[in-house]
């Protein structure tokens, strides 16, 4: 593999690494059990076989790798792998010796209000925890997360967005704006780390004014939360 390296100081110099990649056609199992997380469908997983741990084993980079995926126009996007030469950047540490990229949710905020939610449902154990995939289209709250959020969302949308229901889901019909009629989200996590999400990021565009909530009930497991990274 070559590529560029990018220290500190911005300056760059071409690298090189011997790294083992392949590519299958078929994959069975759940995918919260720990088989499905070898590599992940992008190859980014934490296992040793995937790129980003055979070049920190190697030394080549850190272990760690970000990307950015372009919106519905054209494609593109970008892909590091290492750290993000960038300042202020927060940081979430991992839950340790768990197969998937899990990571402590502490609360999610509408508006700036911290949901009523048990801190509970958001705890890693060997059946629930939230889950960051890359491979995942939509983000799946579990039950007791996923109905107080749709509340609030409801309360808080403008008087002018009409609800709906389309085969269960909670759905909106506006005129306006996502970004005026809708409330900001924020997803909380440990180390004060918070991701806030506007109102195109959860919300799910039918034609020109139909919009439906991007979360839906977790299919994963009864406490699993699904992010789509």
């Amino acid at each position: 593999m070559y590529f560029d390296t990018t220290v500190g100081d911005s300056s760059t110099s071409n690298s090189s690494a011997l790294v083992v990649f392949g590519c299958s056609t078929s994959q069975t199992g759940d995918l919260t059990k720990s088989e499905r997380a070898v590599d992940g469908i992008f190859g980014l997983g934490q296992q040793g076989l995937s790129v980003v741990s055979q070049l920190f084993s190697q030394g080549v980079a850190p272990n760690a790798f970000s990307h950015c995926l372009n919106g519905d126009n054209g494609g593109g996007g970008i892909l590091v792998l290492g750290q993000i030469v960038e300042p202020n950047i927060v940081y979430t540490p991992l839950v340790p010796s768990q197969p998937h990229y899990n990571i402590n949710l502490q609360s999610i905020s509408v508006n700036g209000q911290e949901l009523s939610i048990d801190p509970s449902v958001f705890a890693t154990s060997t059946n629930q925890g939230t889950i960051f995939d890359s491979g995942t289209t939509l983000a799946y709250l579990a039950e007791e997360a996923y109905d107080p959020f749709v509340t609030a969302i409801m309360q808080a949308v403008s008087p002018s967005v009409r609800p709906l229901l389309s085969k269960g889901n909670p759905c909106y019909l506006t005129t306006f704006s996502v970004s005026v009629a809708f409330p900001l989200v924020s997803l909380n996590f440990a180390g004060s780390a918070s991701m806030t999400l506007k109102p195109e990021d959860y919300l799910l565009q039918q034609n020109f004014v139909f919009e439906a909530l991007a979360s839906k009930n977790s299919r994963f497991g009864r406490k699993t939360k699904l992010i789509s990274a």
